[in-house]
């Protein structure tokens, strides 16, 4: 009789917690793919709350939104988008975060290409690629980096912009473009990049590339989407966060 008690106590214990799980609807900034899919596991495993989510430009999501597209909570590649949807009314006043701060990375599929901005000042290649500034924050920031360098007029001509970062790493990954500016969460884990060859871009090069999140109004009433922006300000995000080679909101370096 005992062990009965006990295994109907486990039952209703997991019936509660599956009648009071939610589902939350995420948009993410594709540099933010890798860290995000691990955080949302692990958010997943302890609070039993189901995550969905969707990767793409910050714009496109941004555009989205204002259409009335059924998202939740929205994790920009930078922090005006989220700001402005907060001025419009359209996101939750007062829960916008920074949550990454990002770096940059000059990175070519093929290894010994890249050794460091003398590569660049070299010319040896066809095709530089980075994300279309008008658009995506890190390609301001590669823009910002060349003008620093003095390279900007030079390497022009040979400039291919991808809609986003996801789309300029694939120029450079599948080898179209002999080089390129990408997110340095793109290539690198725990400090070392993976495949390859690459340039971390010193962050005096540009201005910070801070990305923001914010609790949409579609998810203001909905505990899953407040429970995943709390998780991401946790101790464990953060330790995803930074293995990824992004820096946090509160790191004290910002």
């Amino acid at each position: 009789m005992p062990g009965k008690r006990w295994l109907i106590c486990v039952a209703l214990f997991w019936a509660s917690a599956t009648l009071h799980a939610e589902q939350v609807t995420v948009a993410v900034a594709s540099n933010f793919t890798g860290a995000m899919k691990e955080i949302a596991a692990a958010f997943e495993r302890e609070s039993g709350h189901e995550v969905r989510l969707a990767f793409g430009s910050s714009g496109k999501f941004y555009a989205q939104i204002q259409h009335g597209a059924p998202f939740q909570v929205f994790f920009s590649a930078d922090a005006a988008k989220p700001g402005a949807l907060e001025k419009a009314g359209q996101a939750v006043p007062g829960s916008r975060f920074t949550y990454a701060v990002g770096g940059l990375v000059l990175w070519s599929a093929d290894s010994g290409r890249v050794q460091g901005p003398g590569t660049l000042k070299a010319g040896k290649f066809n095709k530089l690629a980075l994300a279309n500034p008008k658009l995506a924050p890190y390609g301001a920031a590669a823009v910002q980096v060349l003008d620093r360098l003095g390279l900007a007029q030079a390497t022009r001509p040979h400039w291919v912009q991808g809609e986003n970062i996801a789309q300029t790493y694939h120029f450079v990954a599948s080898g179209n473009a002999q080089l390129g500016f990408v997110a340095l969460s793109q290539v690198t884990r725990d400090g070392k990049i993976r495949e390859g060859s690459g340039w971390i871009v010193p962050a005096k090069l540009h201005r910070p590339i801070r990305q923001d999140a914010v609790l949409l109004q579609r998810g203001a009433n909905n505990e899953a989407a407040r429970a995943l922006l709390r998780f991401v300000r946790g101790d464990k995000a953060a330790q995803i966060i930074r293995s990824f080679g992004y820096r946090t909101g509160r790191d004290g370096r910002d």
